[in-house]
């Protein structure tokens, strides 16, 4: 497979790279070359464009009994194939191989899920406030969306733009990131094999200065959705209304997890270990600022060390491992950037921050604690992506609140609490898009909306029946009889 150059895919046909190819290296070990892959210009961008337009008019007018066999094909691939894809997802991006397995079959699940929602597209009706005319509506599709993915959920995060997008009859035009273009290939292969129409579906892999910046640019697509870094979604967002073109944007997150006096203790460091250091804290969901009251503090404190000195750090295709490989190089340098600020600014660090040394050459790091620190320091204002967690004390639930929600992003935020009332309060109060209650911040269905508030997120939420406010329009028709 390493001497292997992976094309991209436009308009059905398997295409080189203008740009010639890269090479994929395991952040896990850094002699295990997973292959080449394609690297596409902005022509080649320019040219996938132009085949969506050509696939989406023919795509649209698909019956949906062929939409729904696209989508379980795709579906049940995906889940037959979960420890093959799996596999290549843990050695390209890092994560342990449960994760990787765990999320190919997730992937599945939104192609299964999306391909149900075909057969449930019903339009409405109305009587008009006019005398013998009446109103129906409906919903179409957007047109040519863009989709724009990001490196840590590198398949996940692909299948639950395309799966909608493809139910409600669009063409496509997907980059993925390009540190992890292995898992993209994949799917696309799968995608490839589908009776769609040419162009309906196109791979380009490249960099985003000419890649994506080709299609945050273009007047010839009608949506386009973008999952990564809050700077580069200011970006798009700006370029795209240029243009007039619907943008939705999943960005950063500075999530919260409150720990009250009442916790059930042992419940709360499983939420906050997990929340924190699952997928090495490189997940926009994950748990990054501890709020504790001082009641439960010192015990929470102990009892997270303890739990943390029981996480394997290693290889993600070993067994037994718990936290695999951060992302890539630059990756490391941004944690070790982070631990280092956070000490000069006074948090102190009760647990870990070490690079480890592995069997093989890779990144990796041991899970941080730091306590004594306070919501104005930089660490708890900024998204390290890393597997760092920091502590905030704090006198009582009031403050806690008032904690979770200073800041500029609003994803998800969580309470560990045997209060009903502090957690019915919590709901309603704490301003994030996704509110969890004695579970991890990182965790959500595909069946329901997913997005966040403020600097988190931009434009119609993701998954579920909420997906088709982004990838639909909606005509209304007056007819008289």
């Amino acid at each position: 497979m390493s001497g292997s150059v992976f094309r991209n895919y436009i308009a059905n046909h398997w295409v080189d790279g203008n740009q010639g190819s890269i090479a994929n290296i395991s952040p896990a070990n850094v002699k295990d070359v997973i292959g080449h892959y394609a690297q596409a210009d902005r022509a080649q961008a320019e040219a996938a464009i132009i085949a969506a337009q050509q696939g989406q008019q023919e795509w649209q007018k698909s019956g949906l009994e062929q939409r729904y066999a696209v989508l379980m094909a795709i579906g049940d691939e995906l889940i037959a194939r979960k420890d093959e894809i799996g596999e290549i997802l843990a050695r390209e991006e890092g994560k342990t191989l449960a994760e990787g397995i765990g999320e190919t079959y997730r992937s599945g699940q939104f192609f299964h899920y999306y391909a149900a929602e075909v057969l449930r597209q019903m339009g409405e009706t109305a009587d008009s406030v006019r005398v013998g005319i009446e109103i129906e509506t409906r919903r179409e599709p957007v047109g040519v969306v863009a989709i724009i993915t990001p490196w840590n959920f590198p398949i996940a995060t692909g299948a639950w733009k395309i799966a909608p997008a493809l139910a409600f009859g669009n063409a496509i035009v997907w980059k993925p990131a390009n540190q992890v273009p292995a898992s993209a290939w994949a799917l696309t292969e799968i995608i490839s094999r589908q009776n769609l129409p040419a162009g309906t579906f196109n791979l380009v892999m490249g960099p985003g200065s000419e890649v994506g910046d080709a299609l945050i640019h273009s007047r010839a697509i009608n949506a386009l959705t973008f999952t990564g870094s809050l700077e580069t979604g200011r970006k798009v967002a700006a370029a795209t209304a240029v243009n007039l073109v619907k943008c939705q944007l999943e960005m950063g997150s500075k999530n919260a997890l409150i720990v009250l006096d009442d916790a059930d203790l042992e419940n709360a460091v499983e939420c906050a270990v997990g929340g924190a250091y699952g997928g090495t804290g490189q997940k926009c969901t994950a748990s990054s600022r501890l709020i504790v009251t001082e009641g439960i503090h010192d015990r929470f404190v102990a009892a997270m060390i303890e739990r943390m000195k029981k996480l394997v750090v290693g290889h993600p295709l070993k067994k037994g491992v718990h936290i695999g490989a951060v992302a890539d190089s630059d990756q490391m340098q941004q944690n070790l950037k982070y631990l280092e600020l956070a000490q000069q600014e006074g948090a102190h660090l009760a647990y870990g921050g070490a690079v480890l040394q592995e069997e093989t050459e890779g990144y990796y790091m041991q899970p941080a604690l730091f306590t004594g620190t306070s919501n104005a320091m930089t660490i708890n204002r900024e998204e390290a992506f890393a597997p760092i967690a920091c502590i905030i004390k704090v006198k009582n639930y009031d403050e806690a609140l008032a904690t979770l929600n200073d800041t500029n992003f609003g994803l998800t935020g969580g309470i560990c609490t045997q209060s009903l009332r502090y957690a019915s309060d919590f709901k309603r109060n704490a301003k994030v898009g996704c509110v969890m209650v004695n579970l991890p911040t990182a965790g959500t269905d595909y069946h329901v909306p997913f997005g966040g508030r403020k600097d988190s997120s931009f434009g119609p939420r993701e998954q579920g029946t909420y997906a088709k406010e982004f990838y639909t329009v909606v005509k209304t028709s007056y007819i008289r009889a």
